[in-house]
């Protein structure tokens, strides 16, 4: 017991206390989650058997093979009316596996049941989706545990913001949805909640959150509207909204509303980057020059300019990249393929690195006037 006391007191009480809870929840979700099927509506299986059946290739117009593979499936039942039950399913699947997949015993499946039969007959369905909640459970506590152990105190208040956002998203969203209200008023207003809440939550009260936060917010804008002066002036040449017209709200006001806030990650990303090392530059050195801080921060700013706009551009291709080789397999022409399925992904990247160069000077000067307050208060 000793070496446990000692275990504990040399890794820290509070820490130890911490992920002591953080681990029984983690390991309650999960079993939680493993065998939560009575909280669902729609029947679930677990895969006991499967056996392949037969396997046939096929040849479309444009002379793409593929391979199609038919599979019979025996599962029992863990909810509902007929739980317990033995329940046999039909699955089909491609060797590209691009809508399809196979199954393998242990595996979680919502199916339906087909109701028709006779008494004594064996039960019969079909597959709608595949039950993965225990794998997001996991998941998240893995993405948690590597949080708080490289970020600490700040790691956890990251994970609280994380989840305050997402409830505003979701929020938000049901309001626009129900009440028709404006689109752009309401990103306006996650915006200034997201930067506010997130960069408080990590970095707390001080000057380095307040300069963060108004370069955040001036660089949001600026880049929001720039964009729009060129959406304007080119007559939106170029731009294809064809993957949007499914929607039934004007996809013009639903795009403008996505790229202020897909440039806002990217632009808190760079002003938190220039404050903190405005801001440290002047812990080392309280007698620094105002000059040998715009030099320092000026060479920052253009060390993380290249990578920043580089991370955002793969962040929104890679996005596109399945359906760009779906279009190319299919014979399409390049130039159409690219233009229909990137001509909005390449707007929101650009959109976002003028909001990253335009951030960089502004979160320079904002820190800067910041950190003279801070050193004529000391």
């Amino acid at each position: 017991m000793n070496w446990i006391v000692r275990a504990i007191m040399r890794f820290g009480r509070k820490q130890f206390y911490l992920y002591s809870i953080l681990i029984v929840c983690c390991v309650s979700t999960v079993v939680l989650v493993s065998n939560n099927y009575a909280f669902y509506d729609r029947p679930i299986a677990k895969v006991i058997e499967t056996k392949l059946e037969s396997a046939k290739e096929e040849t479309d117009i444009y002379q793409n093979k593929d391979k199609l593979f038919t599979q019979h499936i025996t599962g029992e039942l863990k909810n509902g009316p007929e739980k317990g039950e033995l329940i046999y399913l039909t699955n089909t699947y491609s060797l590209s596996k691009a809508y399809d997949q196979a199954y393998e015993a242990g595996d979680e499946l919502f199916v339906t049941i087909d109701k028709k039969r006779e008494k004594g007959q064996a039960l019969t369905g079909g597959i709608r989706d595949v039950k993965r909640d225990k794998y997001m459970a996991a998941a998240f506590w893995l993405f948690m545990f590597v949080l708080l152990g490289v970020g600490k105190k700040q790691g956890l208040f990251a994970v609280i913001s994380l989840v305050v956002n997402v409830i505003l998203l979701t929020w938000a969203i049901e309001i626009y949805v129900q009440t028709d209200t404006n689109l752009l008023l309401l990103s306006g207003i996650l915006a200034v909640l997201f930067t506010v809440l997130s960069l408080l939550f990590v970095n707390g009260f001080n000057g380095k959150t307040y300069a963060a936060i108004v370069a955040t917010l001036v660089g949001t804008i600026a880049s929001l509207a720039i964009t729009l002066i060129v959406m304007r002036l080119t007559l939106e040449n170029g731009l294809r909204y064809e993957e949007m017209q499914f929607l039934t709200r004007p996809y013009k006001l639903v795009f403008i509303a996505g790229l202020f806030i897909g440039s806002l990650g990217a632009v808190m990303d760079v002003a938190i980057t220039m404050s903190s090392s405005i801001f440290e530059l002047l812990e080392k050195d309280n007698n620094i020059s105002i000059k040998a801080l715009k030099t320092s921060g000026m060479d920052i700013g253009k060390d993380i300019m290249g990578t920043m706009t580089s991370i955002l551009f793969f962040a929104y291709i890679s996005g596109s990249i399945p359906m760009l080789i779906l279009y190319l397999n299919n014979a399409s022409p390049l130039g159409f393929t690219l233009s229909i399925n990137l001509s909005l992904e390449l707007t929101r990247a650009l959109a976002g690195g003028i909001g990253i160069v335009l951030t960089i000077p502004i979160g320079l000067y904002t820190s800067i006037f910041f950190a003279k307050r801070k050193r004529a208060k000391s």
